[in-house]
């Protein structure tokens, strides 16, 4: 009888240890796979392969091998993929809201139009540089980093600066639209999700918005310090429709009603945004029934979306395995802010969205200061290469290599890491109070 159960405890202990190896194989398998998504993301310029595509790809596989190969329990797992998927479903419909609502309003010219109306016929290189760190910074705000840094860069081009001018423009573009867009929800995706994972309030962000600008007009002033003459804005005529300023308000009142509800009632952003478009939807449909207003939906960017969706679902699946609690290590060894500090900088190499979803599923505990000084890092920290950031990709297409390239843009490398620590500074200040 010993004997048998002895035999039966060594098949036993044999039998674990063959599933404890295979889940290790799995484990390294998909860490691999996650691994490839993450690369793909970094050398899409020299595989020309769409990151969303990529990562879409990964992320999802990842998923499916958990649940096929990994023998998980299946209500655990479940639950953790509809948790997974939620989070992300909120995203994705504030951002489809919010980025239709912007793409109807660009597509209508409505924010060009404006400014070319307030812009003197002629003006100093220095005074422009320093209303064109405003304007992003304002713009970028309220809608996404991409269409604000298309819209600055739409009316900067036409302008024929010289090429050193023109450098120094377009890096204040750059973290103008990375600074303004931490202030807000609106603004920048790494914002909101720092936000919907519940680390910050509306009026935390609110409170952000001053020493992101101290940071922006820090690098204006430096730039512009040797900027000489002055330049001739070519301005051109044209009727603004009353049905275009309807939406433009509406634009801007439910930026006030997502801020207010929230704060007075705790309404979710998302829900505010949902009703607007609605609303918007069937404004335009009485005031012009020759447009197709919901084609704005199709002009979105969905590549974006799609990435964020990959993106997601890798960490999330890092957060499954366990994988994310070493970055904890990383708040072991350094002081809290200077890790912070110290990601915002990694983040012009990796890309924000999967560092800030690190961060946020790994565990890190932090203080509402300290989460306002992680906001700030990694929405500006990208600005610190051209490569860094939404803004800079799209500046470097919009203008070409020829007139913005990576080494063009690096030579402001250090006026550009003084301002993000100067307004990393404030933030560290100001959150001490928060």
């Amino acid at each position: 009888m010993i004997s048998t159960l002895k035999i039966i405890n060594n098949a036993d202990l044999s039998l674990g240890k063959r599933v404890r190896a295979g889940d290790l194989i799995m484990d390294t398998l998909l860490l691999v796979f996650i691994a490839l998504g993450f690369i793909s993301i970094v050398i899409e310029d020299l595989t020309h392969i769409n990151k969303a595509k990529t990562t879409l790809f990964f992320g999802s596989l990842v998923w499916l091998l958990y649940f096929v190969a990994h023998d998980p329990d299946i209500e655990e797992a479940r639950h953790a993929l509809d948790e997974n998927l939620l989070e992300i479903a909120s995203l994705w419909l504030f951002l489809v809201s919010a980025m239709t609502f912007v793409a109807y309003l660009n597509n209508r010219g409505l924010i060009s139009k404006l400014v070319m109306r307030l812009l003197p016929e002629r003006l100093g290189k220095r005074r422009l540089l320093l209303i064109t760190a405003i304007f992003a910074f304002i713009f970028s705000s309220l809608a996404d980093n991409v269409t604000s840094t298309l819209v600055c860069m739409s009316l900067l081009l036409p302008l024929k600066l010289p090429k050193a001018d023109f450098l120094r423009f377009a890096a204040v573009i750059v973290f103008g639209v990375n600074s303004g867009g931490v202030a807000l929800i609106t603004g920048d995706v790494t914002t909101l999700m720092i936000f919907m994972a519940g680390k910050v309030s509306i009026l935390n962000l609110l409170i952000l918005a001053l020493p992101a600008f101290i940071g922006l007009m820090s690098l204006a002033l430096i730039l512009g310090y040797n900027l000489k003459g002055e330049v001739e804005v070519q301005r051109v005529e044209s009727t603004i429709p009353r049905m275009d300023i309807l939406a433009g308000v509406q634009f801007l009142l439910t930026i006030i009603s997502i801020l207010v509800l929230n704060v007075l009632y705790g309404v979710p952003p998302v829900l505010t945004f949902l009703v607007s478009l609605g609303l918007l939807f069937i404004i335009m449909q009485f005031l012009n029934h020759d447009e197709d207003i919901m084609r704005n939906i199709r002009e979105i960017e969905f590549d974006a979306l799609l990435f964020f969706l990959g993106v997601l679902l890798m960490v999330g699946m890092l957060k499954q395995l366990g994988t994310l609690d070493h970055l904890i290590k990383l708040y072991d060894v350094l002081p809290v802010q200077l890790a912070n500090y110290s990601l915002g900088m990694f983040s012009a190499l990796v890309d924000n969205v999967p560092l800030t979803a690190a961060v946020l599923h790994s565990g890190v505990e932090m203080q509402i200061g300290e989460w306002i000084t992680l906001v700030y890092a990694v929405g500006v920290g990208g600005s610190l290469l051209i490569i860094g950031s939404a803004a800079g990709i799209i500046a470097m297409s919009k203008a070409g290599h020829e007139l913005l390239s990576f080494v063009s843009y690096a030579r402001f490398a250090g006026h550009l890491l003084l301002a993000y620590s100067i307004g990393f500074l404030a933030t560290w200040f100001i959150g001490n109070f928060i």
